[in-house]
């Protein structure tokens, strides 16, 4: 496969699952999973970080040590899911490791643009500038919160009964 399909696929892979991690975690927000959604995500998630290692490099890279990490969360992410059906925690396991999914994606997407966008490039042409630094610090940021929020939203449900008086 020549350089241009491979990364023709890699991106269309890691647009999908950008674009499929949105209902996702908005269903997550809100205690629900996404199952239209769900499986399109994980798998695209997997296969963009999988495509990854197939492009040409010498040495290990950052993106292949973002990929390494990606790849770890997904494994426990796909097996709350698959073979554990969200039971006990690992309801709350799949829902950290879906958001943490979708922060490696808009990470690199982010890293993607400043390197890719004129704009952006201007600003930290090296991503060893503060605007670069900055971007990623409020991507963080707001995944933090989002997995925060995830989190509470994922907890069995409490069961309380009201005393009569």
């Amino acid at each position: 496969m020549d350089l241009s399909t491979l990364t023709t696929i890699h991106t269309g892979l890691s647009l999908i699952a950008l674009a499929a991690g949105v209902p996702v975690i908005a269903s997550l927000l809100h205690g629900r999973i996404a199952t239209a959604w769900t499986g399109v995500f994980l798998w695209t998630a997997v296969a963009t970080s999988v495509t990854g290692f197939i492009f040409p490099f010498n040495g290990f890279l950052p993106s292949h040590g973002v990929g390494v990490i990606a790849l770890a969360v997904l494994v426990p992410t796909l097996a709350g899911l698959y073979l554990f059906g969200l039971r006990d925690n690992w309801r709350r396991i799949y829902a950290a490791g879906a958001v943490a999914s979708e922060y490696f994606l808009v990470f690199v997407a982010v890293a993607q643009a400043f390197q890719k966008v004129p704009a952006l490039r201007a600003l930290a042409p090296t991503q060893a500038e503060p605007p670069f630094a900055i971007a990623q610090a409020i991507v963080l940021v707001v995944f933090l919160w989002l997995g925060w929020r995830v989190l509470r939203a994922a907890r069995p449900a409490i069961v309380t009964r009201r005393v009569p008086r």
